[in-house]
């Protein structure tokens, strides 16, 4: 690493988590539920595992206005002014946009030494020294390469959930036992599951892990090149930001483009380079995630809280909230159940990743659930 360089990281934490109704909500969405650790949640867990690589004072959480004090009380590490509080929703462009923007605020002509590892609050990372190992050798590599760099997780089974990393089919010939980037051939969106099945098979595909690691001039550099309003957006941004210019603040970040950074960049750029990840990862997306997250039974069933399950197999059944108020299941197989003090929910686990359609439903009758 060179002398001058400074390592820092964003954890980005702004979504909704509306696939997790009826536990999260707006105002306390699934980066702050103990979803994948019963003792500590999505965000205290993402944090712990980047802090022995990089010092707390150098961690920034990027999320909405909204969760900005949910985001100071629930960790103790990160100080309160490194919480990052978008204008409005502009998906992950708009939310590294905007984190690009405060470096430069905040930084000056030192920002073009920065160096950024960006992750997200929301997945399941078992062999956390595996993690780090992958993550020091993605940024060693945005360091001496013009490269914007990924993680990409071997595939465990054909999912469509998620994207994929398509790497040169020789990519493994000359490795030497020891972890390297190799280029990215191209970026596939979640595809149908034959079309996973076959990735699978071919041994040169990866998950994208949705983990980005650069040097922010680069970040800046290809944003220019493929995004010009965008970079052009993010100068005035940070200027706003110098000069605490809310009103030019919010009405420019209101004109980036609703784009996720994959689409709008990483698709399109040719310097996108990737770190293999042996650890174990799970993007905690959805109630069906939990079988991934806990042990099963002997059914194969999850149960969180007290519930009762009786003739249940392969199911999700959760309790949250009122330990006076019974939930049984009986005779069933194959359901996610979920029961708070804000709602109950029943579907299948097939259907599971539709629960962000029943919140949109509910928030169109005005349902105060969400």
């Amino acid at each position: 690493m060179a002398e001058k360089t400074r390592r820092i990281a964003v954890v980005m934490a702004g979504g909704g988590g509306e696939r997790f109704w009826p536990l999260s909500t707006r105002g306390r969405p699934k980066q702050l539920l103990r979803l994948a650790d019963p003792r500590r949640t999505m965000l205290e867990q993402a944090i712990a595992r980047l802090t022995p690589l990089i010092a707390p004072e150098q961690v920034f959480i990027a999320t909405g206005r909204h969760l900005r004090e949910a985001m100071r009380t629930s960790q103790t590490l990160v100080p309160a002014d490194n919480i990052l509080a978008e204008p409005c929703k502009r998906n992950t462009l708009g939310c590294l946009c905007y984190a690009a923007a405060e470096m430069l605020a905040r930084y000056g002509a030192e920002a073009g030494d920065l160096t950024m590892a960006v992750v997200t609050a929301d997945h399941r990372i078992e062999n956390d020294e595996g993690f780090r190992d992958a993550v020091a050798t993605a940024m060693s590599t945005a360091e001496t390469e013009e490269a914007l760099v990924t993680v990409g997780i071997p595939p465990a089974r054909a999912e469509t959930g998620y994207g994929y990393l398509e790497l040169p089919g020789d990519w493994r010939q000359d490795r030497d036992g020891g972890r390297r980037a190799v280029p990215v051939r191209r970026f596939v969106e979640k595809p149908d599951m034959a079309t996973a099945q076959s990735f699978c098979q071919a041994g040169n595909y990866l998950w994208n892990s949705g983990m980005f690691f650069w040097r922010l001039e680069v970040f800046l550099a290809e944003l220019a090149r493929w995004q010009p309003q965008a970079a052009g957006i993010v100068r005035d941004l940070s200027e706003a930001l110098v000069a605490g210019n809310l009103r030019d603040l919010e009405r420019r970040f209101a004109e980036l483009p609703d784009l996720s950074v994959d689409y709008a960049l990483m698709e399109r750029t040719d310097r996108a380079m990737a770190v293999v990840g042996d650890f174990s990862w799970d993007d905690v997306g959805s109630w069906d995630s939990l079988q991934r997250s806990f042990p099963p039974d002997a059914q194969g069933n999850v149960a969180v809280g007290d519930p009762l399950l009786l003739e249940t197999e392969d199911s999700i059944v959760c309790q949250y909230g009122d330990a006076g108020r019974e939930l049984v299941t009986l005779g069933v197989r194959g359901l996610v159940v979920v029961a708070t003090d804000n709602g109950i929910l029943v579907t299948t686990r097939e259907r599971a990743q539709e629960v962000k359609g029943v919140v949109a439903e509910l928030r169109r009758r005005g349902s105060a659930s969400v």
